[in-house]
């Protein structure tokens, strides 16, 4: 039986137990993991590893970037300042409010880069070949993460970002490597709407056009370790059947960018394999258990748990595929308080101590009470 240790609000996690915070991709939704943090802090939950995509990549980076005290108020103040006061007027009514974001950005975030709209074919550095300038993001986080207390370790960070010239995905690990402003950026690149960020002289763009849910990079780590994993999803591909285009684009985007369940589950299947390996090895004679062969396929056994906590961000009504460029005020303060909620039912359920079966080595929690 795993040791518990209880924090001083009351939730009993295992010591064993890594907390890991896993963040997708969403723009404006990311709002939702506004609140899902919020309820993190507040039941005093020390995490040891945030891994993000594009705006999970943001949040994440201030989160990892600051003191435990002040992590918070950071994030609150990222959401305050692209939460742009000026688009109000147009609140009401989302076409003119998503016309005028696209028209002109979002304070603290993105601007636009107006003489490439006219002419997608000249030729230009990856680095400009965008519809708009990042470089308001690139000050607003300078302000916002302290690099220094970022790469101290006192919390991992990973970042993912897909090379321009490869296609393939990369994670950028402070555990590995030191992480700057660059890295952040790059994964929160996503074209042709933000510009390709060069590291080491190649350029990447936002992890999210090859895996928008970070989760795998967790799952694959190595040396294995038991685990609770916050997996915060962004785009909910559950829904009634569409029946206006409108429905069809919103469903179109939910499905893109959600969690490949499937991979999870091919994964699922693996670790469970591995645990049946490792109970199977405990009938070896110990005469044999020396050699060198057995001692290798030993080496595939497992005993440690996952326990996934999965997040999945409700509806607003009436949204629709812009709803990931929905900086109103509103839609911030809906999705924060949604992921508040979510995640202190989630925390405070205490799922993970529940019994379960010994030959899982992942388990996904989905339902709360």
């Amino acid at each position: 039986m795993p040791k518990i240790k209880t924090n001083p609000s009351g939730v009993a996690i295992p010591s064993s137990f890594k907390k890991v915070l896993v963040l997708q991709g969403g723009g404006a939704l990311g709002a939702y993991q506004l609140g899902v943090y919020k309820a993190i802090h507040d039941k005093n939950i020390a995490l040891d590893w945030v891994i993000g995509t594009s705006i999970g990549a943001i949040n994440g980076g201030i989160i990892a970037g600051n003191p435990p005290e002040s992590r918070f108020q950071k994030l609150l103040e990222f959401w305050k300042i692209v939460q742009n006061q000026s688009m109000q007027t147009f609140e009401n009514n989302k076409s003119l409010f998503n016309l005028y974001t696209m028209t002109y950005g979002v304070k603290g975030f993105f601007s636009p880069t107006f003489l490439n709209w006219f002419d997608v074919n000249k030729k230009v550095d990856i680095e400009n070949a965008s519809y708009y300038s990042t470089k308001a993001l690139k000050d607003t986080l300078s302000k916002l993460i302290d690099f220094d207390y970022l790469n101290s370790k006192k919390v991992r960070l990973s970042v993912g970002a897909v090379s321009a010239i490869t296609g393939e995905m990369r994670y950028f690990d402070s555990v590995k490597e030191e992480l700057t402003l660059e890295h952040i950026m790059a994964s929160s690149a996503l074209p042709p709407a933000f510009p390709a960020v060069k590291i080491e002289g190649e350029p990447f763009w936002d992890g999210g056009i090859y895996s928008n849910t970070p989760i795998e990079a967790v799952l694959e780590d190595y040396p294995r370790d038991n685990s609770l994993i916050f997996s915060v999803q962004l785009w909910n591909p559950l829904s009634k059947e569409p029946s206006s285009i409108q429905e069809v684009l919103t469903k179109q985007k939910d499905i893109q960018f959600a969690s490949r369940d499937r991979l999870l589950e091919n994964v699922k299947k693996t670790h469970r394999l591995r645990h049946i390996l490792r109970r199977l090895t405990e009938h070896i004679p110990e005469s044999q258990k020396k050699l060198p062969e057995v001692q290798e396929l030993m080496s595939w056994g497992c005993d440690t748990v996952m326990h996934i906590i999965y997040l999945t961000i409700d509806r607003i009504e009436g949204e629709d595929q812009m709803k990931d460029i929905d900086f109103t005020s509103e839609g911030i303060s809906k999705r924060s308080l949604i992921g508040f909620q979510e995640a202190t039912r989630a925390i405070n359920s205490e799922i993970w101590n529940e019994p379960h079966d010994p030959n899982e080595g992942i388990l996904i929690h989905a339902q709360f009470r």
